[in-house]
């Protein structure tokens, strides 16, 4: 007897848990674990100072922003906009954009699983990236740290307009060499030995003399704080998944549909739902860009590969229904339609709208989409819908509460 007659005898109670089971089944092939098996435990006094330098403008040249002013709690945390504003932002969220300050031509990416067993390639493009067993990274073959996270954790306070403001008294530390990158990390490594709460709690943490504080100590901290109270946390698809907790039917239908016709899992597999690897999907392009003129080449611009023109590393999906906007230039509002913008491109785009030059590279991007896997699904309106629920089904809290600094 086929399956699909198996299936017309069954009771629909009995239909149901054959579904449950074929889904069960379909998303431990595709390696998710347990939580706990994706933890790096963390000494919790490192953990706790790591949050008040996370917390701290004093990480950024002109004291203006923190990590916490671009990672906030109430969006996933992301900062809820479509490109981030680094110095001179105030407020959080849209205030930010209101408020004005300078742009960072990409979407803020939240933290969720951050540095656990196995994440280890950072940033949109990137550019850090340990996957090949080695750190490789802007520091070259000087890399502060063989953890990959320590070394991104390095990253934004060198960043112009991040958090180096971009005027004229900063034209020093714009010279993107690793010389220069130490001199500022010097700045503010000092402000932080000098600092009466900072300082003696994270020397206690590092095990070392108030006086010999170096940046790596502030970077493995925040690190510290990052893949602690970011790690993956119980969902309720882990409870269906190891306790047998059920889910809705509209759920199991989205469940069923990502990790079969719908091609989801191709990219989004494993305990972060990432391949961590590099892909093309042709979103529009909000802002500038990271080469201007409304252009971002993306793991090109680290590589220099063609292959990898506007490619970006698949993002994890946990806590994917808090973090909007999507796309790694935040073009697209809602989880609905960034799911069909991934199957159908032109669904996102107005082309009336759009310059020549626009038009020119989204065409860039949807000549190497044409060849992905997502090229031919189809999905129905009631599918998307479908999806969308199973994607909240790995929501969870973070440990701690990051504090509002802007």
């Amino acid at each position: 007897m086929s399956a699909a007659m198996s299936l017309c005898c069954l009771t629909p109670a009995g239909a149901d848990g054959l579904r449950d089971t074929v889904l069960r089944d379909a998303i431990l092939a595709s390696g998710f674990l347990p939580a706990e098996e994706t933890h790096i435990e963390q000494p919790q006094d490192l953990v706790e100072v790591g949050k008040l330098l996370f917390e701290s403008r004093l990480l950024s040249f002109n004291n203006d922003t923190a990590c916490a002013s671009c990672h906030i709690d109430r969006f996933g945390s992301a900062d809820g906009i479509v490109n981030a504003i680094g110095t001179e932002g105030e407020g959080v969220g849209s205030e930010r954009v209101l408020n004005g300050g300078d742009i960072v031509p990409r979407n803020a990416l939240p933290f969720w699983g951050r540095g656990g067993i196995g994440f280890d390639t950072f940033f949109w493009d990137g550019k850090v990236d340990a996957s090949s067993g080695y750190v490789i990274s802007q520091f070259g073959d000087r890399n502060p740290s063989t953890d990959p996270l320590v070394v991104a954790v390095h990253l934004p306070p060198a960043e112009i307009g991040e958090m180096v403001i971009d005027r004229s008294e900063t034209e020093a530390m714009q010279t993107e060499d690793v010389e220069t990158a130490n001199k500022l990390y010097d700045i503010l490594t000092a402000r932080v030995r000098d600092d009466d709460v900072l300082g003696p709690n994270l020397a206690a943490a590092r095990q070392v003399e108030q006086g010999d504080i170096q940046f790596l100590d502030i970077a493995e901290a925040i690190a510290s704080f990052i893949r602690f109270n970011y790690r993956i946390g119980q969902t309720r698809l882990h409870d269906f998944v190891f306790e047998e907790a059920k889910l809705s039917d509209q759920e199991r239908d989205g469940g069923l549909l990502f990790y079969g016709s719908g091609g989801c899992v191709t990219c989004h597999r494993g305990p972060y739902f990432s391949d961590l690897d590099f892909h093309v999907v042709p979103f529009p392009q909000a802002g500038f860009g990271r080469n201007g003129f409304g252009v971002d080449y993306g793991r090109f611009n680290v590589n220099l590969l063609e292959a990898d023109r506007y490619a970006m590393r698949t993002p994890p999906l946990l806590n994917v229904a808090k973090t909007a906007p999507y796309g790694h230039s935040g073009s697209i509002p809602d989880l609905k339609d960034v799911i069909r913008a991934h199957i159908d491109p032109l669904y996102a785009i107005d082309p009336s709208k759009m310059t020549l030059n626009d038009r020119n590279e989204f065409y860039g991007r949807l000549r190497l989409w044409a060849v992905s896997p997502l090229n031919g699904v189809v999905m129905s309106e009631e599918d998307v819908r479908d999806l969308a629920a199973f994607l909240e089904t790995i929501s969870y809290d973070s440990e701690m509460s990051v504090a509002i600094v802007d």
